[in-house]
């Protein structure tokens, strides 16, 4: 079972219609979803990034593998990420959780307990794209796992 978990909706159609077709593809290989938590939006970016972080770690239980999105993870390629998907479905986890936070970043606990802190650019990007971004990543790291023509 792969997991997207993410803070706040999507509005844009653009961006939902390209989420639900990779999330179509991703069903045929494995069990697959998103999840969507609020968020939150006061004054106090500090207080945002705890209460988001609050809310993520409550939809994450001890048996996953966290794989948080952050600008310093470590930066793989997709052969990279298949074998990383590869490697932990086949020993000794059962799920896999990819974390993208709010617009100010994930709280230093989401941080801490993520097994693996991936990065996919020193760029910024709006968490409804990487959302797109990595729905496609993981469909191709599938694809890859399962020898279908759709890498190059």
């Amino acid at each position: 079972m792969i997991k997207i978990l993410c803070v706040g909706k999507i509005k844009e159609r653009f961006f939902t219609d390209g989420i639900a077709e990779y999330e179509k593809r991703l069903n045929a290989f494995t069990k697959f979803s998103i999840v969507e938590v609020k968020e939150v939006n006061t004054f106090d970016i500090n207080k945002n990034i705890l209460e988001e972080g609050k809310n993520l770690l409550s939809k994450i239980t001890e048996d996953e593998f966290v794989i948080t999105l952050e600008i310093n993870g470590k930066m793989i390629d997709s052969v990279e990420l298949a074998k990383l998907i590869e490697e932990k479905l086949t020993y000794g986890f059962s799920k896999i959780t990819f974390v993208i936070g709010g617009s100010n970043g994930l709280s230093g606990d989401v941080i801490r307990r993520s097994n693996y802190h991936l990065s996919f650019s020193k760029f910024t990007f709006p968490h409804q794209l990487m959302r797109l971004i990595l729905s496609e990543q993981i469909y191709r790291a599938l694809t890859i796992l399962n020898n279908k023509e759709y890498h190059k």
